[in-house]
């Protein structure tokens, strides 16, 4: 009765601003989010975009294209452990604002290379800059949002992945045909520190009018020492992490396969060149941003039908892992569009399943552990990356087939999903009880 009374009093002095400012501006803040995301996609995806013309001019081999994607996801490995922690320690402000500089200065770079080896040393700065993304986005979504909206403010951030890889298609066939692939990397490059301007005159960490809006709903994992991270070896002990990686080990790499290897995949199976990948590659985004916010939207729904959020969250991904099956024969169809349709479909549960398992993380550890928990799980889905990626190159140079890659496709969300439900059984049942 007395915390009632005390919440009554405060909400009382900050007035309007409750009613008034903070749920705008909590949506301001996922805008931001989306923004960001957005860039870090265009960023990413460029190489994937100009593969066919750089491997022609630079004299790349498909292994050696195997392994540039490899030290960006080696990169991105390593960033998502070390930026995760940072982000816990530093908070969400200052570590998000370094991120996106570093990663802006490492995608500006690759206009200035040309080897194998240059280009790896830039994906791999790219990626551990970009590997701040995630934990800071996640993160921020868990103090700003009470847990029934967390799943879809992430679904509509983590949309803007696909808004970038439509967006990519688009502008950077048209700069490098006019100026050349380098001013590719430099324009694109440079949207980051137009987003960093933005978000260190906009964002502040959330006050107590915050605490006030989320607390009308028990969040279960809040605490007041944000600050004291949670140590590695913590959350290590716990056979919820370990479920949550490895799901993130088994069905990360297949994102990175469609981003790096399906402008090839398209070329080589149905003769798309630079300036045609538009139409095709926009229509699977698309397709992949619907996908985000439906499936972030559906286990929210389920949460306001009462169902508790670890049993929403699992059947959202269930869902989204039943759709991903007809992958398998992707590299068997002769038309483009029905090709494209399959991996859109694909994309889209792809990017629901996502956002569920973001949201998963921030409904069952404490908002301090939150980013540190996103990076441990990135590290493991970047290792998968690495090795996926890796095997790609190497099976294409020695075969010429995607038919392996796409089987691995088809199956690894349901590997996913029956991991994590082996591995937070009792999370479960506790949530039930």
């Amino acid at each position: 009765m007395k915390e009632t009374e005390n919440r009554s009093a405060l909400a009382r002095s900050v007035g309007p601003l409750v009613e008034d400012v903070l749920p705008t501006f909590r949506w301001v803040v996922c805008g931001l989010l989306f923004f960001a995301t957005t860039i870090n996609y265009v960023d990413r995806q460029v190489i994937g975009i100009l593969a066919v013309p750089l491997q022609r001019e630079l004299g790349w081999s498909e292994s050696g294209y195997g392994w540039i994607i490899g030290a960006f996801q080696a990169g991105y490995a390593v960033g998502m452990l070390l930026c995760g922690r940072l982000i816990d320690r530093v908070g969400t402000r200052v570590g998000y604002a370094l991120g996106i500089g570093v990663w802006s200065v490492a995608a500006a770079a690759h206009g200035l290379l040309s080897s194998v080896f240059g280009f790896g040393v830039a994906r791999c700065a790219l990626g551990v800059g970009e590997a701040s993304n995630f934990p800071a986005a996640v993160k921020t979504i868990a103090e700003w949002f009470p847990k029934r909206e967390r799943a879809f403010a992430t679904g509509l951030f983590n949309s803007g992945s696909n808004i970038g890889a439509v967006l990519a298609p688009l502008v950077v066939p048209f700069i490098a045909l006019r100026w050349g692939w380098r001013w590719a990397f430099f324009l694109t490059g440079a949207l980051g520190f137009i987003w960093l301007a933005l978000w260190l005159l906009l964002y502040r960490k959330p006050g107590p009018q915050a605490a006030i809006e989320k607390g009308l709903e028990a969040n279960g994992n809040e605490d007041n020492s944000e600050r004291i991270s949670v140590p590695w070896s913590n959350l290590l002990a716990m056979r919820e992490t370990w479920a949550l990686g490895l799901a993130r080990f088994a069905t990360d790499p297949i994102w990175w396969f469609y981003l790096y290897w399906l402008p090839k995949f398209l070329k080589a199976q149905h003769g798309v060149v630079l300036d045609k990948l538009g139409p095709p590659l926009v229509a699977i985004y698309l397709a992949a941003d619907v996908g985000s916010i439906a499936g972030g939207y559906l286990s929210s729904a389920l949460m306001r039908r009462g169902w508790h959020s670890l049993k929403a969250r699992k059947t959202a991904m269930l869902v989204s892992a039943v759709c991903v099956t007809p992958m398998i024969f992707a590299a068997k169809i002769s038309g483009l569009w029905q090709a494209v349709a399959l991996v859109g479909l694909a994309a889209a549960a792809h990017q629901g399943w996502s956002c569920n398992l973001y949201t998963i993380v921030s409904d069952m550890y404490p908002q301090r552990a939150v980013a540190s928990m996103i990076g441990l799980c990135g590290f493991f889905g970047s290792v998968g990356g690495i090795l996926f990626s890796v095997s790609t190159g190497l099976i294409l140079q020695r075969t010429g087939l995607y038919s392996p890659m796409f089987f691995m496709c088809g199956v690894a969300y349901l590997v996913g999903l029956a991991i994590i439900h082996a591995g937070t059984r009792h999370s479960m049942e506790n949530q039930a009880a």
